[in-house]
């Protein structure tokens, strides 16, 4: 157990504060722009990717126990809801999990931090897939 853990330490603070969102989010959507296997997903946002950038900063930063920033201005996340009108299926989520996860190794320092928040991040991504891969699995369907 590090440190930070032992003393409490929100995740938002292991990971940097809101330096470190800001970061990690610039870098997500720089990769969103430049990975071919992320072409899908970056087609799904607008061509300014400026008000989202500051939607998922916000949300990041509650999420991870930062300042409330996002449900003042929102309310409850729904993510899913939120993205129902976006096919999510495997690739969608693969995609958008290559994205965040070389964003995370580019900008968050603290190793353990950084594997805790990709666990959350992957679980998080599974559960926003609104696809069924193959006809026997019900588990996209809403």
């Amino acid at each position: 157990m590090g440190e930070a853990e032992a003393l409490g330490a929100t995740m938002f603070e292991r990971l940097g504060g809101a330096d470190a969102i800001d970061r990690l989010v610039e870098a997500f959507y720089h990769r969103m722009d430049i990975l071919p296997e992320a072409k899908g997903i970056r087609a799904m946002h607008g061509r300014d990717l400026g008000p989202v950038k500051q939607v998922l900063k916000r949300y990041l930063s509650e999420w991870t126990g930062g300042p409330k920033l996002y449900t003042p201005e929102k309310g409850h996340p729904r993510l899913r809801q939120r993205h129902v009108r976006f096919p999510i299926d495997v690739a969608e989520r693969d995609a958008w999990l290559l994205c965040m996860r070389g964003a995370l190794e580019e900008t968050i320092e603290d190793a353990a931090a950084r594997h805790e928040i990709d666990e959350s991040f992957t679980k998080l991504a599974d559960w926003m897939r609104n696809q069924a891969e193959n006809p026997h699995d019900t588990r996209g369907h809403i």
